[in-house]
């Protein structure tokens, strides 16, 4: 309770992650604008989320490239309640499913947050936006202005 009178919600900012040494490259990538994920030098399979040996062969030989940033919706919520930092609602939480094949969570943004405007396998490219020092991926339709 403000002892000033203020009555106004406060607003918080979004939270930003905080890398880890399995995600450090990827963390390292975004601020670089490149949405960076492991592949298995093994199987030959790209996964996401990091992690130090493939979840397909359970290989430890890893490595990290650079993903072209173009993918898929897969699928979608639209939460209308506002989380911390995400005072606009509605707001649309997608499952991308990346053109090397790993699917990721991400927000969505460019594009009106309804069922009419968020048609499944509608193409999406990465941007990123700034959340403290961090970059944080997100998509947009395919072919719309960043």
């Amino acid at each position: 309770m403000s002892t000033t009178g203020d009555t106004r919600p406060r607003t918080v900012p979004k939270p930003a992650p905080r890398p880890t040494p399995d995600t450090a490259p990827y963390w390292e990538g975004t601020a670089r604008g490149e949405l960076r994920i492991q592949r298995c030098n093994s199987c030959a399979r790209s996964y996401f989320y990091p992690r130090p040996y493939c979840p397909h062969c359970s290989s430890d030989d890893v490595s990290w490239i650079t993903a072209a940033g173009r993918g898929r919706l897969h699928t979608y919520l639209i939460s209308h309640r506002p989380a911390p930092g995400f005072g606009e609602v509605p707001y649309a939480i997608a499952v991308v499913e990346l053109e090397e094949g790993p699917r990721m969570m991400a927000n969505l943004v460019g594009v009106e947050n309804t069922p009419e405007a968020l048609v499944l396998d509608m193409p999406l490219e990465v941007d990123f936006e700034e959340r403290g020092d961090q970059s944080v991926p997100v998509f947009r339709p395919a072919g719309s202005a960043s």
